[in-house]
């Protein structure tokens, strides 16, 4: 397994990232575990959760398989890196959602609780909170560092300005602020690349990209339809994208067929290639898709490979080859 540090943190962190998202809802618990067994067996020592998870609301059921995994024991908890998120409702009565100062408390000691743990690595939130000023935000976060709860906080879904925004009020403070961003960043989906990327770099920030396959359409899904095997990213949102981009799929097939190389692969394997780039959150919902998954680490793209990919998937902007803002105007 290759290890990096969390952004400007000293954390070291295996480089891909075990997603517990399909923990309860598609997976079983006792295949949860065993999951994250051969996880730590591979060398992957940060998994990433969110108290939604399991979309049972107010239960967390994710988060508590995590939990009762942590206490059958033989230093699972202190193998690993852990990441939980709040902001999504966790109740219908006021304040159990967003990013209020009762709310942060309030979730944070639940989290813990189903965690069966006394701190969490990772503290992150789900998305930006337009309505709670990043004093209140900044003052509860740093009570519970005080208190030895959280070790370090990140972000999810955050723009650029966000991170801007965070990052100076953190420093009014004298406080470290965030050390990564959470974004949805793959072949299909760039634009992190415009305004993301660069604060996250600025900041010193690491970037965990999630579905990094696309919700599926970059892990063979033609071919799996083929096969008769395709399951997931034929209704809803995945269903119109793969319509609207089922040629440029079916180039991008064929290019990692070329390669000898597994799509999926190629896909996690160019987001590990992307310059800030933390580590991918693989979701897998078998044992068998996570030992898969560590080819991507032993892809090295050529450079006439990445120019392929570039082609396939341009960067967003009609000057996609230049940053912002030279990527859209002059």
């Amino acid at each position: 397994m290759e290890y990096t540090q969390l952004g400007r943190s000293g954390l070291s962190v295996s480089r891909l990232v075990l997603g517990t998202m399909n923990f309860g809802p598609e997976t079983t618990e006792a295949d949860s575990h065993s999951i994250m067994d051969r996880a730590h067996e591979h060398g992957i020592n940060f998994f990433d959760t969110a108290n939604v998870y399991g979309w049972q609301k107010g239960e967390g059921i994710t988060e508590q398989i995590i939990g009762r995994w942590f206490a059958t024991g033989g230093g699972r908890r202190e193998k690993t890196v852990l990441a939980t998120k709040l902001y999504g409702s966790m109740g219908d009565w006021p304040n159990e959602t967003f990013l209020s100062a009762l709310n942060i408390r309030r979730a944070a000691d639940a989290s813990l609780k189903r965690l069966g743990t006394d701190y969490i690595d990772l503290y992150q939130m789900h998305h930006v909170d337009r309505r709670t000023p990043w004093e209140e935000i900044w003052e509860a976060f740093s009570v519970l560092r005080q208190q030895g709860k959280v070790l370090y906080f990140g972000s999810s879904n955050f723009a650029g300005w966000h991170l801007a925004q965070a990052q100076e009020a953190a420093k009014d403070r004298h406080f470290l602020g965030l050390v990564s961003e959470q974004s949805i960043y793959n072949l299909l989906t760039r634009w992190i690349e415009l305004e993301v990327l660069p604060a996250a770099k600025h900041y010193g920030l690491g970037v965990i990209p999630w579905s990094p396959l696309h919700g599926g359409l970059l892990g063979g899904i033609l071919r799996k339809q083929r096969e008769g095997g395709a399951s997931r990213g034929l209704s809803g949102r995945s269903g119109d994208a793969l319509k609207q981009n089922q040629d440029t799929i079916e180039a991008y097939e064929k290019l990692a067929a070329d390669l000898g190389e597994d799509p999926a692969h190629l896909g996690l394997a160019w987001l590990l290639s992307r310059e800030g780039v933390t580590g991918p959150i693989i979701g897998p919902r078998t044992a068998d898709q996570l030992d898969g998954s560590l080819r991507a680490l032993e892809i090295e793209l050529s450079a006439e490979t990445l120019a392929a990919l570039d082609e396939l998937f341009p960067p967003p902007g009609p000057n996609g080859d230049k940053p912002a803002p030279e990527a859209y105007a002059w």
